[in-house]
């Protein structure tokens, strides 16, 4: 166990100047403080008799309305850790952020035994630095499989999108697209594989023409949808349920009907899923459990048991976005019964 002495052995200081260092006394200097923070870190002293406190630190998914994703996730967590005397600090963060400090500076600056890590890129500036730290921290939808500190909580996207490829191909589907975010997390690269694996495991060929990724969901959706209506696209399976809703309205725009012109399917089962018109078939990720899960996992840390990483089951939730494959490889746009008049007699004309 370590003690304070070991503390001051290491920095070369008193034992009553790293109390007074760790208890904020204001006749230690600002610089001094934060060594003395970092230090204890390192060598594990707040893990073990710091005040008892943890965080969620979350990036790029929100998380204060019950509608969005975060929000059912730092609930469950809550729920499980507060009965336990944890207090728990939410703390939003950015990448800029991250260049301005270590994560060992920014815990030890928080007292903060441990953390939950929500919505991280693998571009993000500390994903690099998990690899070494010495912290307890679990990951939601990230893995570093070398770092005994570090676990993981997630869904099995593999069983997931293979049932719900399985799905559209016993309706009749052979050209299946795929809209998703770039593979610059390591879920989205996680779906992506398991779309192709599905895809071969189904006999179905991929076309990387029916595949497309962007980071801005409206903006990418706008983009791609038409285009893999035009190579053919009959079902288009989505990384997330906010792309499917961007997928919806696209669709309404172009007058194209779903099911009939073309199925949607998501990914997360957020409660609007299944309010929209028609109702979204998606796959599930029971959020408030994977909240659950990573307490559970960073109680397993903290009281030193080797956990990796917890994986629950994402089922397939079949609702009015799916239906048979229509009889044309490329669906054609509603027209208006007007429109359509026109157009029959522009064509009736020019015979």
């Amino acid at each position: 166990m370590v003690t304070l002495n070991d503390i001051a052995a290491k920095l070369g200081i008193s034992k009553s100047t790293v109390s007074k260092g760790l208890n904020n006394a204001s006749d230690v200097s600002e610089e001094l403080r934060r060594k003395i923070l970092e230090t204890a870190t390192e060598l594990g002293y707040i893990g073990r008799r710091g005040p008892k406190k943890l965080c969620i630190l979350i990036e790029n998914m929100g998380y204060q309305d019950p509608n969005q994703f975060g929000y059912d996730l730092i609930a469950g967590f809550q729920e499980m850790a507060r009965p336990e005397g944890w207090a728990v600090d939410v703390v939003p963060l950015t990448e800029e952020y991250q260049r301005t400090i270590t994560y060992q500076q920014f815990m030890a600056q928080g007292r903060w035994r441990g953390a939950f890590v929500l919505g991280f890129s693998l571009l993000d500036p500390w994903m690099e630095e998990f690899r070494t730290a010495q912290i307890p921290t679990v990951l939601y939808d990230n893995r570093i499989k070398e770092n005994p500190c570090m676990a993981s909580v997630g869904c099995d996207s593999t069983s997931g999108l293979g049932a719900a490829v399985r799905h559209l191909c016993s309706l009749g589907h052979r050209r299946i697209g795929l809209l998703c975010g770039p593979l610059e997390s390591y879920v989205l690269k996680e779906r992506y594989n398991a779309y192709i694996n599905a895809m071969a495991e189904c006999g179905l060929p991929v076309d990387e023409e029916l595949i497309g990724m962007g980071y801005y969901v409206a903006e990418s959706t706008r983009t791609y949808l038409p285009k893999l209506i035009e190579k053919g696209a009959t079902a288009i399976l989505c990384s997330d349920d906010s792309r499917a809703v961007a997928a919806y309205t696209e669709c309404r725009d172009r007058r194209l009907n779903i099911p009939e012109a073309v199925s949607i399917v998501g990914f997360d089962d957020l409660p609007i899923a299944a309010y929209m018109n028609p109702p979204l078939t998606t796959i599930r990720q029971d959020r408030p459990a994977l909240g659950k899960c990573g307490y559970y996992a960073l109680s397993c840390l903290l009281n030193e048991v080797d956990i990796d990483s917890i994986h629950l089951r994402a089922p397939l939730i079949v609702r009015g976005s799916t239906g048979p494959a229509p009889e044309r490889g490329t669906p054609q746009p509603e027209q208006p019964e007007k429109e359509a008049l026109l157009l029959w007699q522009r064509n009736m004309t020019a015979v």
